[in-house]
């Protein structure tokens, strides 16, 4: 099942894991929540950005809460969950009787989670599938088996070993025949700022499915897999394809993985000042930074955030500087006759909230009039131009209002920008609204006095859903 022996789960049953925070002072006092504020102060600083400035004032405690939120699962205790929630059930016996004389699982599916990577410290989201055989004639309330993979999601995880800790808390702790884990995760695959202008077309997820068994699902070829792949089938999911020894070797982490690009030069060697910054996070989050896993955590979270950093370098796009691009008809004449309307749809972005310091990532569409026998303008300079304002600590609201005024610079004042983003804010600080996104817009010209005009811009958008 996992590396995790009986010992350190009665352990973790029992009192859980101990943070020296005070609980007479008030969240904003604690030391560690303090520690967070002044390190993501430093990292705004290593970004070249002013913290005081308007916008960033409440970005070093917005962190915090979303940080210390994220990875509570320190603070908490199984015990706490389970015993209270463990029910007397006739007809079960001492040894393997099942509730109600079913010979089934007792399965709680699509639970959604989030957690943060330990080999990042970036949020990965988590659709977990979670059962349990009844024994000893006790049963646990369902909710309980959400609250219990919650715990240990709330922490900085890898989804093998996620999977191994949920499984054997719940083993250890009702006493089951066996449990059994199903975890399909999901992990933002932000690009460099050089490679994603290189690759518009870069892929911007990984997604890996493990499993844990304990009990009778401790062999991976047990009969008792069976009855609970039925149940995961029909949603494409085929529990006997997940290799266990594969899952463990493989690194999912796309910071870890030998076929991402490497950073420009000038970002090879992360600064050792943010790189401590960074690990005295993670010792305030409750964790250690010398464990071996998280050993490189802090210098390649560095190396990431640092993509974002402010730049004050002159834009050129594609060989245009940033002036008004002439719209001429073939005889060399102005054409103010801007009758047909082009646009790009679908291209691609990767940002950072400056509130939260968590990515979020989308689409923009732009739609415009050009001159009359004058084609569209390629897109990639207006891939360009969106990638140049995605790398940065924004707003999406910014981002459509920057976007948009560099577009009419371009191309003249009949203009509409369109994006739509799922924000990583949404889900790691408390809301957790998975899968939600948001949309801004911003017209100029006449596709805001024409409605029609509007309306069929808006009309040849995709239907396409953001994964996140």
């Amino acid at each position: 099942m996992g590396a995790l022996d009986e010992g350190h789960f009665h352990e973790e049953l029992s009192n859980g894991v101990k943070q020296c925070c005070s609980l007479e002072l008030g969240f904003e006092q604690e030391p560690e929540t303090l520690t967070i504020q002044d390190a993501v102060r430093l990292l705004l600083t290593g970004l070249r950005e002013d913290f005081n400035r308007e916008g960033l004032k409440k970005t070093p405690l917005r962190v915090a809460k979303a940080l210390r939120h994220g990875t509570r699962g320190y603070r908490l205790k199984v015990k706490d969950i389970v015993e209270g929630a463990l029910f007397h059930e006739a007809g079960l016996d001492d040894g393997n009787g099942h509730a109600g004389g079913a010979d089934e699982p007792v399965i709680v599916r699509d639970l959604d989670l989030f957690s943060y990577c330990e080999s990042c410290l970036l949020p990965f989201q988590v659709k977990c599938h979670v059962g349990y055989v009844p024994s000893g004639e006790r049963v646990l309330g369902l909710s309980k088996l959400s609250r219990v993979a919650d715990i240990f999601a709330k922490r900085l995880q890898d989804p093998k070993r996620l999977g191994d800790e949920v499984c054997s808390a719940l083993y250890h702790g009702i006493k089951p025949a066996g449990v059994a884990v199903v975890l399909q995760c999901l992990h933002l695959h932000v690009p460099n700022l050089e490679s994603a202008f290189l690759d518009p077309n870069h892929q911007g997820w990984v997604k890996t499915l493990v499993r844990s068994g304990s009990g009778i699902f401790e062999n991976e070829n047990a009969d008792a897999w069976d009855d609970f792949a039925v149940h995961l089938r029909f949603k494409g999911i085929d529990v006997h394809r997940i290799h266990i020894k594969d899952s463990t070797e493989r690194c999912w982490c796309p910071s870890r993985s030998s076929s991402i690009p490497k950073i420009p030069c000038m970002l090879e060697s992360a600064d050792q000042e943010l790189v401590a910054t960074v690990a005295s996070i993670i010792r305030s989050l409750g964790e250690d930074p010398s464990r071996k896993e998280l050993v490189g955590t802090p210098s390649r979270y560095v190396k990431w955030l640092m993509n974002f950093h402010n730049t004050n370098l002159e834009m050129k796009l594609n060989g245009f500087p940033c002036g008004r691009l002439d719209l001429l008809k073939p005889n060399g004449e102005v054409s103010h006759n801007k009758g047909q309307m082009h646009s790009e749809l679908n291209l691609s972005f990767w940002s950072l909230c400056e509130h939260h310091l968590l990515p979020f990532h989308g689409v923009v569409h732009i739609g415009y009039l050009s001159a009359e026998g004058i084609n569209s303008v390629g897109k990639s300079l207006l891939q360009s131009i969106v990638q140049f304002y995605g790398f940065k600590l924004q707003l999406q609201e910014r981002l459509t209002k920057q976007i948009t005024h560099t577009v009419t610079s371009l191309l003249g004042g009949d203009v509409m920008v369109v994006v739509e983003a799922s924000h990583y804010c949404m889900i790691s600080r408390g809301i957790e609204k998975l899968g939600s996104s948001t949309v801004t817009c911003k017209k100029l010209g006449r596709f805001k006095s024409d409605p029609a005009l509007k309306d069929m811009f808006l009309q040849s958008i995709p239907n396409t859903k953001l994964e996140g």
